[in-house]
């Protein structure tokens, strides 16, 4: 019988998109932002690996392609890049080298923005499976991060609107038998019973 998980250590790519961070016009945020939701949310240790750079459609599945296929990540996380502007290109490159496509992941950061600003219908996050790597496209504003993967609470901490979060710890159970789990003031991570430990 196969086991429905494997004890392995978590590896997340962070990848943050935007021309002016890459120069050093100004201080990258995305990736600070992440790793500390990160620490936060999940119980198990993790390693990161780092990417930051321009909007270039090239670039970015080149990156993408190099943390799934050479890093070996399970899970990475881009920030920057998903508007409707021209140079907005990061679901593009996302798309362009997956093997398949998870559309609830961009419906569901769509409906959490939507709870903060109207103009969350004009983001194009996508989420995708390449191999056996989640990739997910996040906003590019911190606030924006958080909220996407924490979801919607009220002023005594009931949830809303779950974030996208809650279902990565099982997306990637399934796709690649690593069994991770979070802390649930952070963020209650989901499976069914027969998937648990």
């Amino acid at each position: 019988m196969t086991a429905l998980f494997e004890e392995k250590k978590l590896k997340i790519g962070l990848v943050s998109v935007s021309d002016r961070a890459s120069q050093g016009v100004y201080q990258d945020q995305g990736i600070p932002e992440l790793r500390k939701w990160l620490e936060t949310a999940l119980i198990d240790e993790f390693d990161v690996e780092t990417r930051l750079i321009p909007d270039e459609q090239a670039e970015i599945e080149k990156t993408l392609i190099e943390l799934v296929d050479e890093c070996q990540c399970h899970l990475v996380l881009t920030t920057g890049g998903t508007g409707p502007a021209k140079r907005d290109v990061t679901p593009d490159a996302t798309l362009a080298v997956a093997d398949r496509e998870m559309p609830g992941f961009g419906e569901q950061m769509r409906q959490v923005s939507l709870h903060f600003v109207p103009t969350a219908i004009l983001s194009r996050q996508v989420g995708v499976i390449r191999k056996n790597t989640l990739i997910l496209n996040l906003p590019g504003q911190p606030k924006a991060i958080k909220e996407t993967l924490e979801g919607v609470k009220d002023a005594v901490g009931n949830v809303l609107v779950k974030g996208i979060f809650a279902a990565v710890p099982y997306c990637l159970q399934l796709i690649d038998g690593i069994y991770i789990d979070t802390h649930a003031d952070v963020i209650e991570s989901f499976r069914p019973k027969s998937a648990r430990r």
